[in-house]
């Protein structure tokens, strides 16, 4: 007897109760989610994400961060993300509904970046992090990204965007004489930089949606001392 059309009708149906339990399930549950109208600050969370963002979510996709860095922070018990300061609470499925690719990673070479904006807002900080990280965060395996930025001799006016260099790293080392601009010339970054860190900043997930309930720290400790039972008197 022939069983081959058993056997293919079996996996097709494991392959459908799969994809039925897995992609159907989580789009039923969580497809709808819609943004969310503050009436005490008057705008809609999350934010939409501004131009130069998007731009800049482009050039992160293309450099592949996403290999080292993930944007997920995880809840309590669950890794020490929280404890490091990479977010105040855990990421939910509302804080990422206007993106059209979620970049949530698979690798933490380096820290999860789902809220570096609002761990370093300082566009400065970022741009020489990217030329050469050891400026800001000595003994870090990052590469550094100087392609992405022009040493270019200065002609009239100097660029209101010349970068400052240090002339150190941050254990005293001096920088490569090859990376600080000489006499007459400066170091601009380009608009591929610029458009980068303006969606570095952009990641932050600080807004306490309603589903957000007791996943800040502070107060999953409360609800935790709500429900202990009250002790006997002795």
């Amino acid at each position: 007897m022939n069983r081959a059309p058993l056997i293919f009708l079996g996996v097709f149906l494991a392959l459908a109760f799969s994809w039925t339990g897995i992609v159907l399930t989580n789009q039923v549950a969580y497809g709808n989610l819609t943004p969310i109208y503050d009436d005490a600050e008057e705008k809609i969370f999350p934010e939409a994400t501004p131009g130069v963002a998007q731009r800049g979510q482009l050039v992160y996709q293309d450099l592949g961060c996403i290999y080292c860095h993930t944007q997920q922070v995880r809840r309590l018990g669950y890794g020490s993300d929280i404890e490091r300061g990479w977010g105040e609470r855990q990421s939910v499925p509302r804080d990422y509904i206007r993106e059209k690719r979620v970049l949530l990673g698979t690798m933490r070479t380096g820290p999860d970046l789902r809220n570096i904006g609002a761990r370093q807002a300082d566009s400065t900080w970022h741009l020489l992090h990217l030329y050469d990280p050891q400026i800001t965060s000595q003994g870090s395996v990052m590469p550094p990204y100087r392609f992405l930025f022009e040493m270019r001799k200065i002609v009239g006016e100097a660029s209101p965007d010349a970068m400052n260099l240090p002339s150190s790293y941050v254990d005293g080392t001096p920088l490569p004489p090859h990376s600080v601009p000489t006499e007459g010339y400066e170091l601009v970054p380009t608009e591929r930089a610029k458009s980068l860190v303006a969606y570095l900043i952009n990641l932050k997930d600080t807004y306490a949606y309603p589903e957000t309930f007791n996943v800040f720290p502070e107060e999953e400790a409360e609800a935790e001392q709500s429900e202990a039972p009250a002790e006997e008197g002795h």
